[in-house]
């Protein structure tokens, strides 16, 4: 279970200045926590706007977490460590 490789996808909206922070946030996050066991897929919604629907995405730039389940969604720019740790559950990771 450990060794699950986690399932990321960040929806943005170009190359505004809250998905490029957002992305570098993630980044960040995913390389100190989450090193060699990560998938990250980036969905620009200006190139592939019908994306949105699947993840029932209502605002930019939002964190959806696929795998491991469940389904868990993060909003905003990814700034707070913290909530990004606590909303991924990467907190029981952090611990051991």
């Amino acid at each position: 279970m450990e060794e699950e490789t986690w399932e990321l996808r960040l929806y943005i909206a170009g190359q505004t200045p809250k998905s490029v922070t957002a992305l570098a946030n993630l980044k960040k996050h995913c390389e100190e926590h989450l090193k060699g066991r990560y998938q990250l897929e980036v969905i620009d919604l200006l190139k592939n706007p019908q994306l949105a629907e699947g993840d029932q995405i209502l605002a930019i730039p939002t964190l959806v977490r696929k795998v491991p389940k469940p389904i868990r969604k993060i909003i905003g720019d990814l700034s707070n460590e913290e909530k990004v740790l606590v909303g991924l559950d990467v907190r029981s990771l952090v611990t051991k």
